[in-house]
């Protein structure tokens, strides 16, 4: 009944939420642009859905992905993890890595908005970008990221270093690597941190804070989702990269052969 009733108070403020957004769309598709709703039945069946769908969403993470994410950082931590007086090396959170690393790469490979734009641009690029090729180098671009969150927050560095470490990698990617690849490596990071990874990130990232006596969650909990954001491009571009490479050197072998 507790579930039920929590349910029922995240439905209405997500309706309060959802509602002034749709209330403008319709004032503006049936006022400004004068046009009439057509299948009205549908487009309030779709708002519902939307907003039932936000509301388990929402439920689910408070009462699934947070609680799972401290008791996975609790279990693979080292045994002398809540002691401030041991301060075990950040070595000693080889799990929790490993552990970070494979579960946002999956989380990534399941983004419906990942997958949906490797298709678009597989049909865009007349197959030249491979869609899985493309899906797998953000995919452990995010991976990579939230891994190195992870080691932040574990040896204490400061979010704004490690920033300043990825965009110099990308800076340098960027004079390097095809043009045509750009923009989409710059959009890959915000397609492949949405409704699925940014939950277990930020779960990741506050049981990870929470569980070091030494780390404050507010300061040390936060940050990591800009990494998951940013690293993705530095793969994407490595990915182009490397193709560009391949391609040649198959060039120069087939000049050789004739």
């Amino acid at each position: 009944m507790d579930l039920i009733r929590e349910f029922g108070s995240t439905l209405g403020s997500t309706a309060r939420d959802v509602l002034p957004v749709a209330v403008f769309m319709l004032f503006v598709y049936c006022v400004v642009l004068r046009q009439r709703l057509a299948h009205t039945r549908n487009v309030v069946a779709g708002l519902a859905f939307v907003t039932v769908g936000l509301a388990l969403l929402l439920l689910g993470v408070d009462k699934a992905l947070f609680p799972a994410g401290r008791m996975m950082v609790e279990q693979l931590s080292p045994a002398d993890a809540h002691d401030a007086s041991a301060a075990p090396a950040w070595t000693s959170f080889h799990l929790i890595y490993l552990f970070a690393f494979c579960i946002t790469f999956a989380a990534a490979i399941a983004e419906p908005t990942l997958f949906a734009v490797a298709q678009r641009v597989n049909e865009l690029s007349g197959g030249a970008i491979n869609t899985w090729g493309l899906r797998i180098a953000a995919a452990v671009g995010v991976a990579l990221g939230v891994t190195l969150g992870c080691i932040r927050v574990v040896a204490g560095i400061p979010l704004h270093w490690c920033l300043l470490g990825v965009f110099l990698v990308i800076a340098i990617q960027t004079v390097t690597s095809p043009r045509m690849i750009l923009p989409l490596a710059y959009d890959t990071g915000g397609v492949s941190t949405t409704v699925v990874t940014v939950p277990v990130v930020a779960a990741l990232g506050l049981g990870l804070a929470e569980l070091l006596p030494a780390r404050n969650p507010l300061l040390d909990g936060f940050g990591m989702v800009a990494l998951a954001c940013m690293v993705p491009a530095i793969t994407v571009l490595a990915y182009a990269q490397i193709a560009m490479l391949f391609e040649k050197w198959a060039e120069r072998r087939e000049r050789d052969e004739a």
